[in-house]
């Protein structure tokens, strides 16, 4: 197996364990899609207790990414969903697995299509 084909299987078991209800192949796009990102400790895991973290996701994932035009205390809202649906005594949110999730809340999965 590859370092991205271990990572991947990583996150679907998380997301097995969790019950998030993401497909395999959902998962696997969204960590192709993340790149080098998976692979540093520093940026694997998002920090919902990071405020500038929290808002680099709105600001560079939410309206550059997925395009979504809401304002950004509804984007913070959603952010907040889903660290709350990762859980908050989680301390591995892999960003993998908080991205898809983002996606779904807006409606965006097809990105990954």
């Amino acid at each position: 197996m590859s370092k991205l084909d271990d990572k991947i299987a990583l996150y679907q078991a998380e997301n097995k364990k969790l019950s998030l209800g993401m497909s395999d192949e959902y998962i696997a796009n969204i960590a192709k899609s993340l790149g080098p990102a998976i692979y540093r400790a520093d940026t694997e895991i998002v920090a919902c207790g990071d405020k500038s973290e929290l808002d680099r996701i709105r600001n560079n994932y939410l309206k550059k990414k997925l395009g979504l035009e809401q304002t950004n205390n509804s984007l913070d809202e959603m952010i907040q969903r889903v660290c709350q649906k990762l859980g908050s005594s989680n301390r591995k949110k892999y960003r993998a697995l908080f991205y898809g999730l983002l996606a779904k809340e807006a409606g965006k999965e097809s990105i990954y299509a």
